[in-house]
C-alpha cells in the first residue's frame, strides 16, 4: 500500500535527539531559541518566531496576544481542520463560518466581506493544502474595515503569494509541526509575528512570565521542549528539497491524471502541496475504497464534514462550495519518499477508477 502521508525521520533527527538528551537539559532552552531564529530566517524573512507545543496552541496564543476574546467575532472558513475554529472559540470569541473559493479551497474574500459586522475583530484565512489564500484582497478588506488578519499556515511552509512568503502578511501566522506536515518537530507549532505580539505570546506560553517567578499575566504551559526543537532544526535543513520533490510529484500527476479535476494553482501563487487534492464527481468514497482495495493506493479526505456542521458547533448555514468540496475532495500521495514507480502506480490507479466510474 502506498501511504497517503509518511513522516520522514532519519538518522540525523535521531542523532539530534540523542545529543540533546545527553546534555540533561531537555526543557525549553537553547535548541528552541536556535530553532526559532533559523525558522524565522529561512521561512518568514526574519520575522520574529515563537515556538510552542502544537499548532493549535500557536493559534490560541496568537489570538489571545492579539486581544481576541469574549464579544469578538473572527471570520474563518468552514472547510478546514477544526483547530481553526476551535482556537477562536476557546478564547471566548465567536468563529463566523464563511464559504471558500472553489479553485483554491481557501476562504472566499467576497464571503468575508459579506460577513463583517461591528463585532468582527479579524479574519483567519487558511492556506489550505499548501495553496495560499488571496492575501491581496484580504489585506484590502482588512484595511477597509479595520480588521486584523491571522494566518493559519499550518499546511503551507514556504508557500508564496505574489512573491511574498505566507506567514508575513498578518498580525501573526501559525505553522504546524505535526508529523504529517511538510516538516515536523514530532509535535509543535511556530508563531511568526510582530515583536509586540511576540512578547505576549512568549509570556502566555510560559505561565505568564519572562523571568522566573515574575508572572506578569495569567498564562499557560505551551512550551516546546529542546528535544522537539532539535528534530525541527534538522527537518528545516531538508524542507527546501522536500518541497521541490512534492512540486515535481504534483507536476507529474497534473500531466498524467485523467477523469478527475486536478488542483489548479492561482497566478502568482507557489503551492507547496501538503496535500495534492483532486475532485471526484460521483461516489468519491467508493472511488477512494477502490484505490486502496484494487490498486494499493492510499488517500485521504480532508475534510468530510464542514466545521459548521460538526457537533461542537452544529450550525445550519448556506455554504454551497464548502459542501461541494466536502463531497468531492480526495487527497493523493505526493510525499517526497515516493518513487517513480509509485507515481506511475498512482496514475494507473486513478485513471482506471475514473474510467470505471468507481
Amino acid at each position: 500500500m502506498i501511504p497517503a502521508a509518511k513522516p520522514l525521520i532519519g538518522d540525523e533527527e535521531r542523532a539530534a535527539v540523542d545529543r540533546v538528551l545527553q546534555t540533561g537539559k531537555v526543557a525549553q532552552g537553547p535548541e528552541v531559541a536556535a530553532f526559532e531564529a533559523e525558522f524565522a530566517e529561512q521561512l518568514v524573512g526574519g520575522r520574529t518566531c515563537v515556538a510552542v507545543n502544537s499548532g493549535t496552541s500557536g493559534q490560541h496564543l496568537g489570538l489571545l496576544a492579539a486581544g481576541v476574546g469574549p464579544g469578538d467575532e473572527v471570520i474563518v472558513p468552514s472547510f478546514t481542520f477544526a483547530a481553526t475554529a476551535n482556537s477562536v472559540a476557546i478564547t471566548g470569541a465567536t468563529p463566523v463560518f464563511v464559504d471558500i473559493d472553489p479553485a483554491s479551497f481557501c476562504i472566499d474574500p467576497a464571503a468575508v466581506e459579506a460577513a463583517v459586522t461591528p463585532r468582527t475583530k479579524g479574519v483567519m484565512p487558511v492556506h489550505l493544502y499548501g495553496h495560499p489564500a488571496d492575501m491581496t484582497r484580504l489585506a484590502e478588506l482588512a484595511d477597509e474595515h479595520g480588521l486584523q488578519v491571522y494566518e493559519d499556515a499550518a499546511q503551507a511552509h514556504a508557500a508564496e503569494w505574489q512573491g511574498r512568503r505566507v506567514g508575513t502578511f498578518g498580525t501573526w501566522a501559525m505553522f504546524s509541526l505535526y508529523p504529517t506536515k511538510n516538516m515536523t518537530s514530532i509535535e509543535g507549532g511556530m508563531v511568526a509575528c510582530d515583536d509586540d505580539v511576540a512578547r505576549r505570546v512568549r509570556l502566555l506560553r510560559n505561565q505568564g512570565m519572562e523571568k522566573q517567578y515574575q508572572n506578569e499575566v495569567v498564562g499557560l504551559n505551551n512550551r516546546m521542549s529542546d528535544v522537539h526543537a532539535a528534530v525541527g532544526r534538522v527537518q528545516l535543513t531538508k524542507l527546501a528539497g522536500w518541497t521541490r520533490k512534492r512540486q515535481e510529484n504534483a507536476a507529474f500527476l497534473d500531466a498524467n491524471l485523467e477523469g478527475v479535476t486536478t488542483p489548479p494553482v492561482a497566478e502568482g501563487a507557489v503551492h507547496v502541496y501538503h496535500q495534492y487534492t483532486i475532485r471526484v464527481t460521483g461516489d468519491r468514497d467508493r472511488f477512494q475504497q477502490a484505490l486502496a482495495d484494487e490498486h494499493g493506493v492510499g488517500s485521504g479526505v480532508y475534510y468530510p464534514i464542514p466545521n459548521h456542521r460538526l457537533p461542537s458547533f452544529d450550525l445550519t448555514l448556506d455554504l454551497p462550495e464548502t459542501e461541494r468540496a466536502a463531497r468531492e475532495v480526495l487527497s493523493l500521495p505526493v510525499h517526497p519518499s515516493l518513487t517513480q514507480a509509485d507515481l506511475e502506480q498512482i496514475v494507473t490507479a486513478v485513471n482506471a477508477c475514473a474510467k470505471a466510474g468507481s
